[in-house]
């Protein structure tokens, strides 16, 4: 059975993703509440709440087969101003980094090791950060390979990541894992870009990583939506109505083509600061009717909790999405506890990663590639 550390562990999804054929010997997260989700969904045992930066060698039993670490986004976003690697939040890859190092003069480094990250790792600071993180990996004596895997393509939610997949340098690869080019379906234009960008040591080091298109994505954003939710309550019709005040004349069109459809139709709203007509900025709601949400954001540094607004004809209700419907767009299963909490919950779902994306990329990817470091090892 393949094990794993599981670094900035949030509430688990990665684990979740993995699943029962992985063995977890180490989870970490700085955030008590966090880890309290973390605890009552898979036990305390391997956890530590503990600042990445405090960590030691000595705090990480064993010697994993993978290092997962979905580290702060924040600084790579719009929402830390794009600092970039230098940020208090994002900056705690170096911290990870240190113990990977460490690990590596112990002699129990890890065969593989996988980043997630927001999509703006790509162009941050010109990608600069991103040839940074892939100096640190070749220098650390891996090849690497990145890819763009949209939640799209296994949930109804719009959730674009960057996920860098680093091998050990001496381990085999199997040929079928790997491209001699870019496939767009998981490698667009921002990562060809940031790659090309790269120095030609890097780039030496370079894997195009092969992945097949997943099967088509059966459910509806209105699939998951509850009529009695729990943990919310409906908006009074004057709410409903100031929501839609702040519509633009584009989104108030949107939401009178739903009532001309004569059915049930379900759409995703965020508040977005824009600027108006006469060039001041102004709070505004923006719908859409497409089957999918906008992606789910954790409700600090100026974003929103995405409300939905369903639309029957005439009737036209709203309300802030729900906890449980939160999650559900994460691909989380439906046993999964949630924190009480509103906030809580929508906060731990907004700050994770998406289970089905980490189940495809480690069907895909990571078992395979283990598969070789297990050969290797009965031959040695």
């Amino acid at each position: 059975m393949p094990s794993f550390y599981e670094f900035f562990a949030g509430g688990g999804m990665a684990r979740a993703g993995l699943g029962k054929g992985w063995e977890c010997l180490f989870a970490n997260d700085i955030d008590a509440k966090k880890g309290a989700s973390y605890a009552t969904n898979w036990g305390d045992e391997r956890l530590k709440i503990k600042d990445v930066g405090a960590l030691t060698t000595a705090d990480m039993p064993g010697r994993a087969d993978l290092a997962w670490a979905s580290f702060p986004c924040q600084d790579l976003s719009l929402a830390g101003d794009y600092v970039g690697l230098k940020g208090e939040r994002s900056g705690t890859f170096w911290l990870f980094w240190r113990l990977m190092k460490a690990l590596a003069d112990e002699q129990r480094e890890t065969s593989v090791v996988v980043l997630e990250n927001v999509c703006g790792a790509l162009t941050s600071h010109d990608a600069k950060d991103f040839a940074a993180i892939s100096g640190a990996l070749v220098d650390g004596g891996y090849r690497f390979g990145a890819l763009v895997m949209d939640a799209a393509r296994f949930v109804p939610q719009s959730r674009p990541r960057l996920f860098i997949v680093a091998v050990r340098e001496d381990q085999a690869i199997l040929e079928t894992l790997m491209r001699t080019h870019p496939d767009p379906l998981w490698h667009p234009a921002n990562l060809v870009c940031a790659y090309d960008k790269l120095p030609q040591r890097l780039k030496t080091e370079w894997l195009w990583w092969n992945l097949p298109a997943p099967p088509p994505r059966k459910d509806k954003f209105a699939d998951i939506v509850e009529n009695e939710p729990e943990g919310v309550a409906w908006h009074s019709p004057a709410e409903t109505k100031r929501l839609l005040s702040m519509m633009s004349p584009i989104n108030r069109k949107k939401v009178e083509q739903a009532k001309r459809m004569r059915r049930r139709m379900v759409g995703g709203v965020y508040k977005r600061t824009r600027l108006d007509e006469e060039g001041n900025r102004a709070q505004r709601a923006e719908i859409r009717f497409d089957d999918m949400a906008g992606c789910l954001r954790t409700p600090v540094g100026g974003s929103s909790r995405q409300s939905i607004m369903i639309v029957e004809g005439d009737s036209v209700r709203s309300r802030l999405l729900a906890p449980r419907e939160a999650a559900r767009l994460m691909g989380l299963p439906e046993n999964y506890k949630l924190p009480k909490n509103y906030n809580e919950a929508y906060h731990l779902a907004g700050d994770g990663v998406v289970v089905p994306v980490v189940r495809f990329l480690a069907a895909r990817v990571l078992e395979p590639l283990l598969v070789g470091v297990e050969r290797e090892r009965e031959a040695a």
